[in-house]
Protein backbone atom coordinates (compact mmCIF):
# COMPACT_ATOMS: atom_id res chain seq x y z
CA UNK A 1 0.00 0.00 0.00
CA UNK A 2 1.35 3.69 -1.26
CA UNK A 3 0.46 5.71 2.62
CA UNK A 4 -0.21 8.86 2.15
CA UNK A 5 -0.69 11.37 -0.66
CA UNK A 6 1.29 10.10 -3.02
CA UNK A 7 1.94 11.51 -6.49
CA UNK A 8 2.77 9.17 -9.51
CA UNK A 9 5.07 11.29 -11.73
CA UNK A 10 7.94 9.39 -12.88
CA UNK A 11 9.09 6.06 -11.77
CA UNK A 12 11.93 7.48 -9.75
CA UNK A 13 9.71 7.93 -6.87
CA UNK A 14 9.12 4.52 -5.86
CA UNK A 15 11.07 1.83 -4.67
CA UNK A 16 11.86 -1.42 -7.47
CA UNK A 17 9.68 -3.59 -5.15
CA UNK A 18 7.20 -0.39 -5.26
CA UNK A 19 7.45 -0.90 -8.95
CA UNK A 20 6.87 -4.48 -9.60
CA UNK A 21 4.23 -4.41 -6.93
CA UNK A 22 2.00 -1.88 -9.47
CA UNK A 23 3.12 -4.27 -12.04
CA UNK A 24 2.17 -7.22 -10.34
CA UNK A 25 -1.50 -5.45 -8.95
CA UNK A 26 -2.14 -4.60 -13.12
CA UNK A 27 -1.90 -8.55 -13.40
CA UNK A 28 -4.65 -9.43 -11.05
CA UNK A 29 -6.52 -6.73 -12.13
CA UNK A 30 -6.76 -7.96 -15.64
CA UNK A 31 -7.23 -11.44 -14.77
CA UNK A 32 -9.69 -10.62 -12.25
CA UNK A 33 -12.15 -7.31 -13.09
CA UNK A 34 -14.74 -8.32 -10.67
CA UNK A 35 -12.51 -8.15 -7.92
CA UNK A 36 -11.81 -5.00 -7.60
CA UNK A 37 -15.30 -3.76 -9.44
CA UNK A 38 -15.92 -1.51 -6.38
CA UNK A 39 -13.41 -1.00 -5.21
CA UNK A 40 -13.04 2.90 -5.84
CA UNK A 41 -16.97 2.95 -5.32
CA UNK A 42 -17.44 7.06 -5.34
CA UNK A 43 -14.15 8.60 -6.00
CA UNK A 44 -13.81 11.26 -8.35
CA UNK A 45 -11.16 11.56 -10.75
CA UNK A 46 -10.21 14.90 -12.71
CA UNK A 47 -8.13 15.10 -16.11
CA UNK A 48 -6.01 17.65 -17.52
CA UNK A 49 -5.97 17.52 -21.10
CA UNK A 50 -3.59 19.97 -22.62
CA UNK A 51 -2.15 17.39 -25.24
CA UNK A 52 -5.00 15.20 -26.51
CA UNK A 53 -5.06 11.55 -27.02
CA UNK A 54 -6.63 8.66 -27.72
CA UNK A 55 -5.27 5.73 -25.12
CA UNK A 56 -5.01 7.99 -22.00
CA UNK A 57 -8.17 9.05 -21.83
CA UNK A 58 -10.01 6.04 -22.59
CA UNK A 59 -7.89 4.15 -20.41
CA UNK A 60 -8.06 6.51 -17.76
CA UNK A 61 -11.99 7.08 -18.12
CA UNK A 62 -12.54 3.70 -18.30
CA UNK A 63 -10.37 2.05 -15.39
CA UNK A 64 -12.15 4.92 -13.16
CA UNK A 65 -15.53 2.64 -14.60
CA UNK A 66 -14.39 -0.34 -13.53
CA UNK A 67 -13.41 0.54 -10.44
CA UNK A 68 -16.98 2.04 -9.63
CA UNK A 69 -15.29 5.46 -9.72
CA UNK A 70 -16.26 7.96 -12.43
CA UNK A 71 -13.97 10.25 -14.21
CA UNK A 72 -14.41 13.84 -15.55
CA UNK A 73 -12.38 15.18 -18.75
CA UNK A 74 -10.91 18.94 -18.52
CA UNK A 75 -9.88 19.95 -21.80
CA UNK A 76 -7.61 23.00 -21.64
CA UNK A 77 -10.78 25.07 -23.78
CA UNK A 78 -12.55 23.79 -20.86
CA UNK A 79 -11.04 24.73 -17.42
CA UNK A 80 -9.83 28.30 -16.06
CA UNK A 81 -6.06 27.70 -16.97
CA UNK A 82 -6.71 28.61 -21.21
CA UNK A 83 -7.47 31.85 -19.14
CA UNK A 84 -4.71 32.81 -17.25
CA UNK A 85 -5.75 31.09 -13.70
CA UNK A 86 -2.36 29.80 -11.88
CA UNK A 87 -1.49 25.97 -11.87
CA UNK A 88 -1.41 26.54 -8.13
CA UNK A 89 -4.63 27.90 -7.91
CA UNK A 90 -6.20 25.38 -10.20
CA UNK A 91 -4.60 22.10 -8.04
CA UNK A 92 -6.26 24.05 -4.46
CA UNK A 93 -9.59 24.23 -6.71
CA UNK A 94 -9.59 20.85 -8.21
CA UNK A 95 -8.57 19.20 -4.87
CA UNK A 96 -11.56 20.74 -3.49
CA UNK A 97 -13.58 18.38 -5.69
CA UNK A 98 -12.03 15.24 -6.50
CA UNK A 99 -10.27 12.98 -5.23
CA UNK A 100 -7.01 12.41 -7.95
CA UNK A 101 -5.80 14.49 -11.11
CA UNK A 102 -4.14 13.00 -14.23
CA UNK A 103 -2.66 15.66 -16.00
CA UNK A 104 -1.50 15.09 -19.72
CA UNK A 105 0.43 18.40 -20.64
CA UNK A 106 3.52 19.53 -22.03
CA UNK A 107 6.06 20.80 -19.42
CA UNK A 108 6.85 17.98 -16.29
CA UNK A 109 7.35 21.23 -14.38
CA UNK A 110 3.74 21.88 -14.62
CA UNK A 111 3.06 18.68 -13.30
CA UNK A 112 5.30 18.98 -10.23
CA UNK A 113 3.22 22.43 -9.25
CA UNK A 114 0.37 21.02 -9.75
CA UNK A 115 1.12 18.12 -7.24
CA UNK A 116 2.98 20.65 -4.84
CA UNK A 117 -0.21 22.60 -4.68
CA UNK A 118 -2.40 19.70 -4.83
CA UNK A 119 -3.87 18.19 -1.27
CA UNK A 120 -4.91 15.02 -3.62
CA UNK A 121 -2.99 12.38 -5.86
CA UNK A 122 -1.71 13.55 -9.22
CA UNK A 123 -0.83 11.34 -11.58
CA UNK A 124 1.53 12.06 -14.87
CA UNK A 125 -0.59 11.29 -17.75
CA UNK A 126 2.40 12.35 -20.34
CA UNK A 127 4.95 15.52 -20.33
CA UNK A 128 7.63 16.47 -23.09
CA UNK A 129 9.83 14.50 -20.65
CA UNK A 130 8.65 11.45 -19.46
CA UNK A 131 5.35 9.22 -20.21
CA UNK A 132 5.66 6.86 -16.76
CA UNK A 133 2.50 5.08 -17.36
CA UNK A 134 2.78 3.92 -20.43
CA UNK A 135 6.65 3.01 -19.36
CA UNK A 136 4.59 0.58 -16.63
CA UNK A 137 2.29 -0.95 -18.95
CA UNK A 138 5.20 -1.82 -21.10
CA UNK A 139 6.95 -3.43 -17.99
CA UNK A 140 3.50 -5.23 -17.18
CA UNK A 141 3.68 -6.63 -20.79
CA UNK A 142 7.37 -7.36 -20.56
CA UNK A 143 6.37 -9.56 -17.82
CA UNK A 144 3.29 -11.02 -19.08
CA UNK A 145 5.35 -12.32 -21.83
CA UNK A 146 8.90 -13.13 -20.67
CA UNK A 147 8.01 -13.87 -17.36
CA UNK A 148 10.78 -11.73 -15.79
CA UNK A 149 12.42 -8.29 -16.14
CA UNK A 150 16.08 -8.63 -14.80
CA UNK A 151 18.41 -9.54 -17.20
CA UNK A 152 16.59 -9.21 -20.15
CA UNK A 153 17.85 -7.08 -23.22
CA UNK A 154 15.76 -3.49 -23.91
CA UNK A 155 16.37 -2.22 -27.26
CA UNK A 156 14.82 1.37 -28.12
CA UNK A 157 15.33 2.83 -31.44
CA UNK A 158 14.30 6.08 -32.39
CA UNK A 159 14.28 9.89 -30.61
CA UNK A 160 15.70 10.71 -27.38
CA UNK A 161 12.20 11.42 -26.56
CA UNK A 162 9.25 10.79 -23.28
CA UNK A 163 9.44 7.33 -24.01
CA UNK A 164 12.93 6.73 -24.20
CA UNK A 165 13.77 8.70 -20.89
CA UNK A 166 10.75 6.39 -19.03
CA UNK A 167 11.14 3.47 -20.32
CA UNK A 168 15.71 3.55 -19.79
CA UNK A 169 14.61 5.22 -15.91
CA UNK A 170 12.26 2.19 -15.49
CA UNK A 171 14.68 -0.42 -17.11
CA UNK A 172 17.68 1.00 -15.04
CA UNK A 173 15.49 1.16 -12.10
CA UNK A 174 14.71 -2.69 -12.57
CA UNK A 175 17.56 -4.73 -13.81
CA UNK A 176 16.83 -4.77 -17.35
CA UNK A 177 19.90 -3.77 -19.80
CA UNK A 178 18.68 -1.16 -21.65
CA UNK A 179 20.54 0.16 -24.92
CA UNK A 180 19.03 2.79 -27.26
CA UNK A 181 20.27 4.09 -30.82
CA UNK A 182 19.45 8.04 -31.96
CA UNK A 183 20.72 10.14 -34.49
CA UNK A 184 23.70 11.81 -32.99
CA UNK A 185 21.04 15.38 -32.72
CA UNK A 186 18.54 13.56 -31.20
CA UNK A 187 19.98 11.68 -27.68
CA UNK A 188 18.63 11.93 -24.08
CA UNK A 189 18.07 14.65 -22.03
CA UNK A 190 21.66 15.06 -20.25
CA UNK A 191 20.05 14.46 -16.53
CA UNK A 192 18.09 11.71 -17.47
CA UNK A 193 20.82 9.80 -19.08
CA UNK A 194 22.87 10.59 -15.71
CA UNK A 195 19.90 9.18 -13.55
CA UNK A 196 19.53 5.94 -15.70
CA UNK A 197 23.40 5.17 -15.10
CA UNK A 198 22.97 6.24 -11.17
CA UNK A 199 20.20 3.74 -11.53
CA UNK A 200 21.95 1.08 -13.75
CA UNK A 201 25.14 1.29 -10.67
CA UNK A 202 22.41 -0.28 -7.69
CA UNK A 203 20.61 -2.59 -9.95
CA UNK A 204 23.56 -4.08 -12.63
CA UNK A 205 21.96 -3.19 -15.57
CA UNK A 206 24.06 -2.74 -18.45
CA UNK A 207 23.47 0.76 -20.31
CA UNK A 208 24.78 1.05 -24.42
CA UNK A 209 24.24 3.95 -25.78
CA UNK A 210 25.00 4.38 -29.27
CA UNK A 211 24.15 5.84 -33.00
CA UNK A 212 24.25 2.76 -34.66
CA UNK A 213 20.76 0.57 -34.81
CA UNK A 214 22.50 -2.41 -35.26
CA UNK A 215 24.53 -2.61 -32.64
CA UNK A 216 21.74 -1.90 -29.94
CA UNK A 217 19.24 -4.58 -31.41
CA UNK A 218 22.12 -6.97 -31.37
CA UNK A 219 20.32 -10.08 -29.23
CA UNK A 220 17.89 -8.06 -27.84
CA UNK A 221 14.64 -9.72 -25.87
CA UNK A 222 12.90 -6.51 -26.27
CA UNK A 223 12.44 -4.71 -29.30
CA UNK A 224 11.00 -0.84 -29.02
CA UNK A 225 10.29 2.22 -31.22
CA UNK A 226 8.25 5.05 -31.14
CA UNK A 227 7.16 7.86 -33.92
CA UNK A 228 9.88 10.04 -35.18
CA UNK A 229 8.06 13.40 -34.99
CA UNK A 230 5.99 13.51 -31.83
CA UNK A 231 2.92 15.77 -31.47
CA UNK A 232 4.21 19.14 -31.65
CA UNK A 233 6.68 18.81 -33.50
CA UNK A 234 5.07 17.97 -36.96
CA UNK A 235 6.88 21.10 -38.47
CA UNK A 236 10.10 19.09 -38.45
CA UNK A 237 8.84 15.91 -40.23
CA UNK A 238 10.43 16.38 -43.12
CA UNK A 239 13.49 16.91 -41.44
CA UNK A 240 13.23 14.09 -39.25
CA UNK A 241 11.83 12.11 -42.08
CA UNK A 242 15.53 12.45 -43.69
CA UNK A 243 18.10 12.16 -39.98
CA UNK A 244 16.21 9.21 -38.84
CA UNK A 245 17.05 7.11 -42.01
CA UNK A 246 18.05 3.90 -41.56
CA UNK A 247 16.45 3.72 -38.18
CA UNK A 248 13.62 1.87 -39.30
CA UNK A 249 12.56 -1.45 -37.36
CA UNK A 250 11.95 -3.62 -40.07
CA UNK A 251 12.61 -7.42 -41.13
CA UNK A 252 16.37 -7.04 -41.97
CA UNK A 253 16.79 -5.07 -38.83
CA UNK A 254 15.28 -7.52 -36.26
CA UNK A 255 17.08 -10.51 -37.94
CA UNK A 256 19.62 -9.35 -34.84
CA UNK A 257 17.55 -9.45 -32.52
CA UNK A 258 16.63 -13.17 -30.61
CA UNK A 259 14.55 -15.13 -31.96
CA UNK A 260 11.73 -15.08 -29.67
CA UNK A 261 12.28 -11.14 -29.48
CA UNK A 262 8.95 -8.85 -28.38
CA UNK A 263 8.19 -6.32 -30.72
CA UNK A 264 6.42 -2.81 -28.64
CA UNK A 265 5.43 0.41 -29.67
CA UNK A 266 3.07 2.91 -27.58
CA UNK A 267 0.97 3.45 -30.58
CA UNK A 268 -0.18 5.84 -32.41
CA UNK A 269 2.23 4.27 -35.42
CA UNK A 270 2.97 5.38 -38.55
CA UNK A 271 3.50 1.97 -40.34
CA UNK A 272 6.66 2.79 -43.41
CA UNK A 273 8.08 5.24 -41.04
CA UNK A 274 9.84 4.25 -37.77
CA UNK A 275 8.47 0.50 -38.49
CA UNK A 276 7.64 -1.68 -41.40
CA UNK A 277 4.45 -3.01 -41.74
CA UNK A 278 5.46 -6.67 -41.40
CA UNK A 279 7.15 -6.52 -37.72
CA UNK A 280 4.28 -4.48 -36.39
CA UNK A 281 1.63 -6.85 -37.84
CA UNK A 282 4.16 -9.63 -37.49
CA UNK A 283 3.90 -12.67 -34.80
CA UNK A 284 6.92 -10.95 -32.80
CA UNK A 285 4.55 -7.73 -32.05
CA UNK A 286 2.65 -7.13 -28.87
CA UNK A 287 1.47 -3.50 -29.86
CA UNK A 288 -2.23 -4.30 -28.44
CA UNK A 289 -1.56 -6.40 -25.60
CA UNK A 290 0.77 -3.28 -24.61
CA UNK A 291 -2.11 -0.90 -25.49
CA UNK A 292 -4.55 -2.96 -23.61
CA UNK A 293 -2.48 -2.98 -20.20
CA UNK A 294 -2.67 0.53 -20.07
CA UNK A 295 -6.08 0.29 -18.88
CA UNK A 296 -4.84 -2.51 -15.65
CA UNK A 297 -1.33 -0.85 -14.88
CA UNK A 298 -3.41 2.24 -14.42
CA UNK A 299 -6.28 0.91 -12.56
CA UNK A 300 -3.46 -0.63 -10.47
CA UNK A 301 -1.76 2.86 -9.89
CA UNK A 302 -5.14 4.44 -9.10
CA UNK A 303 -6.07 1.65 -6.60
CA UNK A 304 -2.98 1.95 -4.62
CA UNK A 305 -3.54 5.85 -4.71
CA UNK A 306 -6.75 6.47 -3.37
CA UNK A 307 -7.17 3.21 -1.88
Amino acid sequence: MIEGKKDFLDTEGFSEKALLDIIALGLKMKKNKQKYSKSLKGKKLGMIFEKSSTRTRVSFEAGMYELGGISIFLSSRDIQLGRGETIEDTARVLSRYVDCIMIRTYSQEVVETLAKHSTVPVINGLTDLLHPCQAMADFMTIVEYKYKVKDLNFCFIGDGNNMAHSLGLLASKLGTNFSIATPENYTMNEEITKKIKENAKISGSKIKITVDPKEAIKDADIVYTDVWTSMGQEEETEKRLKDFKGFQINDELVKLAKKDYIFMHCLPAHRGEEVSSSVIDGTNSVVFDEAENRLHIQKAILYLLLK
